[in-house]
Order: structure tokens, then C-alpha cells, then sequence
């Protein structure tokens, strides 16, 4: 019996020192989410690049089909609230 068929898929997402944002960077098997953390840290992080590590379990993640592509991204040209180019945005705004 292999051990490791008994740990859970997790998705690790690490954000750079750079970005503000968490990239998907891969994904790794634990049988907890201190020890994802851990092995995350140890397999995505080997130069001190990341500043913070998100782990999430695999089977949470629910994703849209290639084929529902086109209802879920047609534009919405009709609907002007979602392209806010009529907005003023304040000087002191330093990330949008």
C-alpha cells in the first residue's frame, strides 16, 4: 500500500515580492493543509521569491468548460457598468 494515495491534491498559489496578486505556480499531494504549506514553501519558494503561499484543496476548485466559453466571456457592450471608462480615479490611487 502506497501512502501517499491517502494525501490530498492541493493547489498552491504563491504571491511574488513584485505582484499583489497570487499566481498559480502548481500543484503537490499532504495530508493537511500546515503540512501543503510547508512542502509548498520547500518546493515553489527555493529563493525566498514569495512573500506569502495560499494552499487550497484541489476538489474545492470549481471551474467552467471550454464549452460554456462563449456565454460566460460574450461581451457586454449593452452594459456600460462593466467597462468604468467614464470614471475619474484619484491621484493618490496607486494600484487599480
Amino acid at each position: 500500500m502506497n501512502p501517499t494515495n491517502d494525501y490530498s491534491m492541493w493547489e498552491v498559489f504563491i504571491r511574488s515580492r513584485r505582484g499583489l496578486d497570487h499566481k498559480h505556480v502548481g500543484s503537490l499531494r499532504a495530508p493537511d493543509a500546515e503540512m501543503a504549506i510547508q512542502n509548498a514553501r520547500d518546493l515553489y519558494t527555493r529563493r525566498s521569491e514569495g512573500v506569502s503561499i495560499w494552499v487550497v484543496p484541489s476538489q474545492q476548485i470549481v471551474a467552467s468548460t471550454p464549452g460554456e466559453k462563449e456565454p460566460l466571456f460574450d461581451p457586454a457592450d449593452d452594459k456600460i457598468y462593466r467597462h468604468p471608462t467614464f470614471y475619474e480615479l484619484p491621484a493618490e490611487l496607486e494600484h487599480m
